[in-house]
C-alpha cells in the first residue's frame, strides 16, 4: 500500500475548511498549531483547568492567526457529542460542554492517542502506543481507525494494569532501565497480537527509550497537529457546531476513512 502523503490537510469535500486549528490537550500544557503556521504555542494546563480556561486561553494565544475549524486531541474517552469522560488530569466539566459554541467554530474531537495515530499512519497496519501519564492505543488498518484501551489491560502480577506498568508510575517506581523493558516486552507481544506491521511510540516518556524492539519507531511530536489537520478529511467523523447538535453522516458510503 502507498504511504499516504504528509499533507497539511486532506479536505474530504471542497466545503472542507482550508484553515484549521489542531489543539493536542495534555495534563500539563495544551499545544496548538494552526494551518500555514510554522511554530506551535502552548498554555499551561493541570489539575482543575477547565474547558472554559482552554478556550479562553486558546483564543488569546491565537488573536493573530486565521482559523476556521478546530480539532481537539482529547485526553479521554469520546463519543458523537465530543467528550464522554472527564480527563484524570484536569479539572471537571468537559462532558457536555459546548466548544463550537466557545469557539465560535465548527469543531471536531477525538481521543489525544488516536490524534496521534492518525497523523504517524504511513499505511498499511499500525500500531500506536502513547507512553504518558498512562497508556494511550490506537489501530488503523487499511485507513480504518479503532481507538482501544490497552492500559487496561492486566499486566504481571499485584494487580498492576499495563498502563500503570508503562505508564508514569511504572517509569518512576522501577526505574527507566525496568521501565524500558517493559515497554521492549509489550511492543513484541502487542505487535504479534495486532499483527501490526508496525509501531508507534509517541507520548512525553517515549523520549526515555533507547534501543528500540525491532518494527517499532519513534513518533514525532508534531504528528498530534498532523493528525488534527487530516481529521477533517474523515467524512465520517461528526462535526460539533454551536446549536450543540452533531453533523455529519455516520456511516456514508465509499468513505476513504471510517472510525469504528
Amino acid at each position: 500500500m502507498q504511504p499516504i502523503p504528509v499533507r497539511p490537510a486532506e479536505p474530504a469535500a471542497a466545503s472542507a475548511p482550508s484553515k484549521i486549528l489542531a489543539v493536542d490537550i495534555g495534563g500539563s500544557k495544551a499545544k496548538f498549531l494552526a494551518t500555514g503556521q510554522t511554530e506551535p504555542r502552548r498554555v499551561p494546563t493541570g489539575r482543575g483547568f477547565t474547558p472554559q480556561r482552554l478556550v479562553e486561553a486558546i483564543r488569546a494565544a491565537t488573536s493573530d492567526w486565521e482559523y476556521e475549524a478546530v480539532s481537539l486531541g482529547y485526553p479521554g474517552q469520546v463519543g458523537d457529542n465530543g467528550p464522554r469522560s472527564e480527563p484524570g488530569n484536569l479539572g471537571v466539566g468537559w462532558v457536555g460542554f459546548n466548544f463550537a459554541a466557545a469557539f465560535e467554530r465548527p469543531v471536531r474531537i477525538l481521543n489525544d492517542a488516536s490524534l496521534q495515530a492518525l497523523g504517524s499512519y504511513e499505511g498499511g497496519r499500525m500500531l500506536f502506543l502513547g507512553l504518558g501519564t498512562g497508556l494511550g492505543s490506537t489501530l488503523i488498518s487499511d485507513n480504518v481507525l479503532v481507538p482501544l484501551e490497552l492500559g487496561d489491560l492486566p499486566a504481571g502480577g499485584h494487580g498492576q494494569s499495563l498502563g500503570q506498568e508503562l505508564g508514569r508510575r511504572g517509569l518512576e517506581r522501577g526505574g527507566k532501565r525496568a521501565w524500558r523493558r517493559a515497554v521492549d516486552r509489550a511492543v513484541i507481544f502487542l505487535q504479534k497480537a495486532f499483527l501490526a506491521d508496525y509501531v508507534v511510540l509517541g507520548g512525553g516518556s517515549a523520549k526515555y527509550l533507547r534501543a528500540l524492539p525491532i518494527g517499532s519507531r519513534l513518533g514525532h511530536n508534531l504528528t498530534a497537529f498532523r493528525g488534527g489537520f487530516r481529521l477533517w478529511g474523515l467524512e465520517d467523523i461528526r462535526t460539533l457546531t454551536a446549536d450543540a447538535h452533531p453533523h455529519g453522516p455516520v456511516t456514508p458510503p465509499d468513505a476513504p476513512w471510517r472510525l469504528i
